[in-house]
């Protein structure tokens, strides 16, 4: 542990920097572990009511990041205060709600857990026809279209979670282990509207899902955040969205005298659709309520080209409070993401600092505290969407999301490895700590679809998630991560997502002096930076310079009818 961490000790500014000789540069930079922790532990309080979007808890953040910022002196982009209003609409399903699958009279949380994101009173489907769509895509670049010849309006389309490369990551579909964006949940709700169905039901596996059932019960339950969307965007919209467990859906194909691993292994080979020869009944009420939440966006002009921004985007909503839960009914969300929150506060600070010290960089940085991530990276997509400062003269992001609890590491982890030239100033940057940069070690959990940078990948801009590590510095390192990986067991999305004293920062402090030195170097040069050749953004910003021969640009083009 240490309470300072000195950006100069790590040589701050290498030989590696690309930036004029005559720009100013910073002696000295410091990042305090004391103010860091406080940051985190104010904003995973009971107080802040684990900070869901439009509740007292997403007041009491606005108020706390703003004043943060003015305490800086960052700038106000609308001249008024620090927020970008992003209107929100909440659908809240009842608890009481009667679901029918076949013969299968089912549990609400215990067994399914549906939703609708329409502005309607109640909910009322009689008889639908079930029916198995694999994995519910459609693919034209894969030549794989699991809805192929099929009527789906007025039936409801049960699908697996994932995509068929998880299953056979040996068979040279999809990309493998590594999680396409058709492999995640939104995308199979969204092409289930596409296609006319009149409702969409996943499969839960914990495996491809890459978290457990209790998850998805924390998660979709309660008051569901979503953009508004116009009565034509909503009217295309499935009527019913949601999950059951495996243990449900295998009684389901039972019934249909059906194998459901025998089925999912058939549609992990080929596209598939499939009548079940079995119906659905479903039966609740249901309410939408509308209200602006808010994104807090705070920026540093540059010193010669204040009009081109690097961005640095944290989410600081999380779940709120589960009233129908016994016990604690906060859930914090000290990891996610009250410390990347944390995190870039305190780059932020030291980027005013040096500032201040007459140290500005050529460029503008602007720090975007984003909301609804949680319930699909709403306040990222509705900022890339509406963005303050034109996407075109967004140089790059850096997202920050769960930061590193577990001490230092001699690596570090870059989500998507292999995708932009922006990779390459994190890379730089590690040096100075003789750190190595590595791919996630689960790509199959689709992290980089998961967080904010991926809403500004999808408009061009060259966004990074990245922080942390797997391998750790030392055996008392090691010891210590093994212990507290058992004390957070099950804490994601969950009610023990809570602030810990005894957690060892050091190594989230070493990640914000790299997510630092990568700006500052970025911030004080003419680059560009581009995606790679192969990648699913090239065409909309395309690097300068080949790709590493090290990595491997994934070659799918999903988002391309997105």
């Amino acid at each position: 542990m240490r309470s300072i961490l000195p950006l100069c000790a790590l040589a701050l500014l290498s030989a590696c920097s690309q930036h004029p000789s005559n720009i100013s540069k910073p002696s000295d930079v410091t990042f305090d572990e004391a103010r860091f922790r406080q940051d985190i532990k104010t904003l995973a309080s009971d107080e802040f009511e684990g900070r869901a979007p439009t509740t007292k808890g997403e007041q009491l953040t606005l108020d706390y990041l703003s004043n943060a910022f003015a305490k800086m002196g960052l700038e106000k982009p609308n001249g008024k205060d620090y927020l970008q209003a992003v209107p929100m609409v909440s659908y809240t399903a009842s608890e009481q709600q009667e679901i029918q699958l076949g013969e299968q009279q089912l549990k609400y949380r215990q067994d399914v857990v549906l939703g609708s994101r329409h502005d309607i009173a109640s909910i009322d489907i009689n008889e639908a026809p079930l029916v198995f769509v694999g994995y519910g895509i459609n693919a034209p670049e894969y030549q794989w279209n699991d809805y192929q010849d099929i009527d789906m309006h007025g039936k409801i389309a049960v699908i697996l979670v994932n995509d068929p490369g998880f299953a056979r990551p040996d068979a040279g579909k999809f990309n493998g282990k590594a999680m396409t964006y058709y492999g995640r949940w939104n995308y199979k709700f969204e092409e289930a509207s596409r296609q006319g169905a009149l409702g969409a039901i996943i499969i839960h596996d914990t495996k491809p899902a890459s978290y457990p059932w209790s998850v998805v019960e924390n998660s979709w339950t309660g008051a569901q955040q979503d953009l508004v969307r116009t009565p034509t965007e909503q009217a295309q919209r499935v009527k019913v969205e949601g999950w059951i467990t495996y243990d449900v859906a295998t009684e389901l194909f039972d019934r249909s005298g059906l194998s459901l691993a025998t089925i999912s292994d058939r549609a992990a080979a080929s596209a598939i659709n499939l009548a079940l020869n079995q119906t659905a009944s479903i039966a609740f009420e249901n309410r939408a309520e509308y209200a602006n939440s808010y994104n807090v966006v705070a920026t540093l002009p540059g010193s010669s080209r204040p009009d081109e921004h690097i961005l640095f985007t944290a989410h600081w909503d999380h779940i709120g409070v589960d009233a129908n839960k016994d016990g604690d009914q906060i859930y914090n969300g000290a990891l996610d993401n009250a410390s990347g929150t944390a995190g870039i506060l305190e780059i932020a600070r030291q980027f005013a600092d040096q500032a201040k010290n007459g140290h500005p960089l050529a460029r503008s940085v602007t720090f975007i505290a984003t909301t609804g991530e949680e319930q699909g990276l709403l306040g990222s997509r509705y900022y890339a969407a509406n963005p303050i400062y034109s996407l075109d003269k967004s140089v790059a992001v850096f997202n920050l999301d769960s930061t590193n609890i577990y001490g230092r590491t001699t690596d570090y982890t870059i989500v998507g490895k292999g995708k932009s030239e922006l990779e390459n100033y994190l890379v730089n940057a590690l040096k100075s700590q003789n750190r190595t940069a590595k791919r996630e070690k689960h790509p199959e959990s689709g992290g980089f679809f998961r967080s904010d940078h991926f809403s500004f990948a999808k408009e061009g801009v060259p966004a990074v998630f990245a922080g942390g590590g797997s391998e750790p510095v030392d055996e008392a390192t090691a010891q210590y991560k093994a212990q507290m990986k058992l004390k957070m067991k099950g804490c994601y999305h969950n009610v023990c997502d809570e602030y810990r004293e005894d957690w060892d920062l050091s190594g989230a402090l070493e990640d914000l002096a790299i997510f630092y030195q990568a700006a500052f170097e970025l911030g004080n040069n003419h680059d560009w930076p581009g995606y790679y050749k192969g990648t699913e953004f090239n065409a909309l910003r395309p690097a300068q310079e080949k790709q590493p021969s090290q990595e491997s640009a994934h070659k799918s083009k999903e988002l391309a009818n997105f």
